[in-house]
C-alpha cells in the first residue's frame, strides 16, 4: 500500500521517514519529495508497505501524531490524476 505523509518537517529525510513506519512492518520504500530548483524538502513524502493491514494500522496509530514539533497527516496515497488536454490553457492565435 502507498501512503501518504504532510506537513513534515523539512529536517525529516527518507531514512527518519522509513523509521516512523518500520515498527508497524515492512517498509518497502520511503521518499520525501525534494524541490528540484530549491533542492529542499516539500514538507510531504511517501512510504510503501508491502502489508496492507500493517499500513492501515499504521495510518491509524501515526496521522495527527507529533514528529518533530508539527502534526502530521497520514493517509493512503491515491493515484495521480492524469491531466487532460483541455487542462491546459488555450491562448488567442489574433494579434494585437
Amino acid at each position: 500500500m502507498n501512503i501518504y505523509v504532510s506537513n513534515l518537517s523539512f529536517n525529516v529525510q527518507d531514512e527518519d521517514l522509513k523509521e516512523f513506519f518500520t515498527p508497524y512492518g515492512e517498509v518497502t520504500s520511503a521518499k520525501v519529495i525534494i524541490d528540484k530548483f530549491t533542492n529542499s524538502s516539500k514538507g510531504f513524502g511517501f512510504v510503501e508497505m508491502s502489508d496492507n493491514a500493517a499500513a492501515q494500522k499504521a495510518i491509524g496509530e501515526l496521522n495527527g501524531g507529533m514528529v518533530e514539533g508539527r502534526a502530521v497527516r497520514v493517509m493512503e496515497a491515491r493515484p495521480k490524476e492524469e491531466r487532460t488536454s483541455n487542462s491546459k490553457p488555450s491562448f488567442s492565435k489574433s494579434r494585437w
